[in-house]
This record gives structure tokens, sequence and C-alpha cells, in this order.
């Protein structure tokens, strides 16, 4: 039995560059060995081909909205029954990871019982079809070396030309499978829902872990033309769909909301600063009080330009 299953819907494979970039993220998923399964949903033309290529699980069956686009409630119910794996991570199709993946997964798991682990990415241009393989002479038992590790050769990559993506929402997820059982209807691809994840498990009480201090993931630049009119995926009206099942902007929630980090295999405070401490008190109402109009007056007393140009906003379209 695996103890992780990564899952995940990919976009169709018909554009070159992004056909490359999905298999070289799904290659290094397959790379963390026979304890991660990997499952790959819905019916994207070239996904099924691409599926039976790099040899890991197919689902087509996936729920979708009236616009055809694949529902992330539905995702993780499928992905779910795949496997009986303890953990399950949800991953976007253009995300590079490396053995301290599934690590730092196993660490947290041995400490708490429920738990979300999210964290920073790292934008880098990756326009050639990655080489994953090992350096010969450690498959005969001899050293290995740098040129031959293909985790040492990205990491020198990563770090010489990539950049550390800004704290927002997060490209992947990882928990326990008792976890996230009932979601709402969100649309995959479309931002909000990522967010809410973060906002769902510190209201739930659950150790929400910023990992990006012990993973290191690598998102691969790719344009938006496999998007609607090619605009970005948060300009579309499927995210602000997203934002209203996620309960409204206040419970768009960010890396800065989670309550813990894990540094050197151990589950620690989120680190300390003015930034972090007001924050807390803003969403103390929301993750504490469960209170949605409470939230929104707390917001209102840290913003309140921002809350007057928002109230002002509503009632023009009342």
């Amino acid at each position: 039995m695996p103890a992780l299953t990564i899952f995940s819907a990919p976009k169709p494979f018909t554009n070159p560059h992004i056909a490359t970039i999905q298999r070289n993220a799904i290659r290094s998923w397959t790379k963390l060995g026979p304890e991660v399964a990997v499952v790959l949903i819905g019916q994207e033309e070239g996904l099924a081909e691409a599926a039976a290529e790099l040899g890991v699980m197919h689902l087509p069956e996936v729920r979708c909205n009236s616009l055809g686009t694949p529902l992330v409630s539905s995702m993780f119910e499928m992905a779910r029954q795949s496997y009986p794996s303890p953990l399950l991570a949800c991953i976007n199709a253009d995300i590079l990871v490396m053995p301290d993946f599934l690590a730092a997964a196993q660490q947290v798991a041995s400490q708490v019982a429920d738990f979300l682990i999210v964290g920073q990415r790292w934008d880098l241009d990756v326009p050639e079809e990655l080489d994953f393989s090992e350096d010969p002479r450690s498959a005969e038992g001899g050293p290995r070396s740098i040129e031959g590790n293909w985790e040492t050769r990205l990491r020198q990559r990563m770090r010489a030309s990539g950049s550390l993506h800004p704290r927002g929402g997060s490209d992947y997820f990882i928990f326990p499978r008792q976890c996230f059982v009932h979601m709402p209807e969100f649309a995959i691809g479309r931002a909000g829902w990522d967010n809410w994840m973060i906002y769902e498990a510190r209201q739930q009480g659950w150790p929400t872990l910023d990992a990006t201090g012990a993973i290191d993931i690598v998102h691969q630049a790719h344009d938006y033309g496999h998007l609607p009119n090619g605009q970005p995926h948060y300009r579309l009206p499927e995210t602000a769909e997203n934002t209203r099942l996620a309960g409204g902007k206040r419970h768009i929630f960010h890396l800065i909301d989670c309550d813990r980090r894990i540094a050197g295999g151990k589950i620690g405070p989120y680190p300390p600063s003015w930034e972090k401490f007001w924050r807390e008190a803003e969403i103390f109402p929301l993750v504490k009080l469960h209170s949605h109009w409470l939230g929104q007056a707390f917001f209102a007393l840290f913003h309140p330009l921002r809350a007057y140009r928002e109230l002002r906003t509503w009632m023009k379209r009342k």
C-alpha cells in the first residue's frame, strides 16, 4: 500500500510546451518511489495516452460544472477511492517535486493526526524535457556523481535561475485522507479554492503548516493560452464563483495564515512578526469564533478604506 497518493487534473496535452512540462512534473512524482501512487483525473485530450506512457492511474469520469471544468470535490473523492494510502496530495500538473515532498509529509504525519501542509513554490523557465536518469554507476553500487543525480541538477538550476514566488495560495496540498471529505463545488484551475483550503484547515483547528523551508517545489512557467481568451485564471467568472462558494473574500486565506511550520523535521510555531500578529488578530473571529459577521467587522476595523470600497461596489450592484 502506498503511503501517499498524488492526484492532479492536468490540462490538455495539445500545446507542445504544456505537454512537455506536464510530463516533466508527472515523471518527478513517479521518481518518489513505490511509496507514492500517482492518479491523473479528467478527460482532457491526450491525458489517457500520457497516463499510459508514464505508467500511472487515469480516472476519466470526473464530475464537471456547467462549463465543463472538473470539480475539486469530485477529484478529492476519486483520489480517496483510488488507493487506501493514509496521505493524499493534490498538486498542480506543472509542479516538479523532489524527495523532500514525501519525507516532510511522513514527518508531519508521525506527529499529528489531522493537518494541512502547503508552501511557496520556485518559478523556473523549463522549455525542454528534463532528464530524470540517474548516474549508471549508482545502479551498479558505485558512487553517484553530482552530474548524474537528477535531484541535485534540478536544485542547482532552481537556485541559479529560479525565483521564490510571493506568498499567496499554494500549488500543493498534503493532508490525511480523513480531512477535506466535504467540500464546496469548486472549479479546478481557477483561483479561490486553494485559499479556502487554508481557511478551512484553520477554522477546523488542524495544524496548518507552511513547509516552504522543508519542501522545494518548482513551478514550470507557462502562458494562459489554455484558458478562455487566454485570460489569467483569477479574471474568469469561475473564480468569482469559487470565491462565493468559499464564503466570500474574508475566507480567502494565504500562506501567512498558517499557524505552524515544519523545520528540521519538527512541527513548530509560525515565525513571529508584527505582520503575523495583526493578521491573527484580524482573522480571530473567523478561525476561533466561527463568526462571518464578526470577521467582516474586524476586516472593516483593520482595513476601513478597502471595506468602504467593497461596500460601495456591493451597493452599486444592488
